[in-house]
């Protein structure tokens, strides 16, 4: 049986929440809460599987009340339960130690599976935001490539298009009109310069920044 702690200041949000959750015959309400202290204070005592938090709760919020309901019993896990899926929100929970995002909104059997795979120690997104999260993880990941890319000089990042292209030294030398030695020494200068330790990790780096790409035209 799965134990849940449910923690909202809405009454009527918690009641429906806890129909949801009671559903299934594989988890059972051992506790409701109205802000992040009292959620603490339930855990310390029922010491649940699963802690639901709200994230805009007053006097102590969801994001406060991860690190208290961890504090209180540490082997529960913890899932936001939210109305707004702010990309913001959702890497701070993650960042306090949050195992899960769920909406509010989410199907029933939505909720009820996230319940059971972060009480199984997974980790659980709702769709929702999962698409968001990864496209903002791209665009971090292709904001710190280009910042990179500033470090080297114009040979340099035609020498990286094609490492990232997946071109031996010798096939750059051939495209770029370049001496093998020359192109060894240019491969050697873009490692440093980038702070990578082999041409896969430049490659990546390549790829991320869309240099890959134009080694192809």
């Amino acid at each position: 049986m799965i134990r849940v702690l449910l923690a909202d200041d809405e009454s009527l949000i918690r009641s429906g929440i806890a129909a949801i959750l009671g559903s299934d015959p594989g988890i059972t309400v051992v506790g409701e809460a109205a802000d992040g202290r009292e959620a603490a204070d339930l855990a310390a005592r029922e010491r649940p599987d699963v802690a639901l938090l709200d994230i805009q709760m007053p006097g102590v919020d969801g994001f406060a009340a991860i690190e208290a309901v961890r504090a209180a019993s540490p082997a529960t896990a913890v899932a936001m339960l939210t109305t707004f899926g702010r990309d913001e929100y959702v890497a701070r929970a993650l960042d306090g130690g949050a195992s899960g995002f769920l909406l509010k909104a989410s199907p029933p059997r939505e909720l009820l599976a996230g319940v059971r795979a972060v009480a199984a120690g997974g980790a659980v997104l709702s769709p929702k935001v999962t698409g968001r999260v990864i496209e903002g993880f791209r665009r971090r990941r292709g904001a710190d490539a280009h910042a990179r890319l500033d470090t080297l000089s114009p040979r340099e990042r035609q020498v990286l298009a094609q490492l990232g292209s997946g071109a031996s030294n010798a096939e750059i030398a051939r495209t770029l009109h370049l001496a093998e030695d020359t192109v060894k020494t240019h491969v050697s200068a873009v490692l440093s310069r980038l702070g990578v330790r082999n041409r896969v990790q430049a490659a990546i780096i390549a790829h991320d920044a869309g240099l890959s790409e134009t080694a192809r035209d």
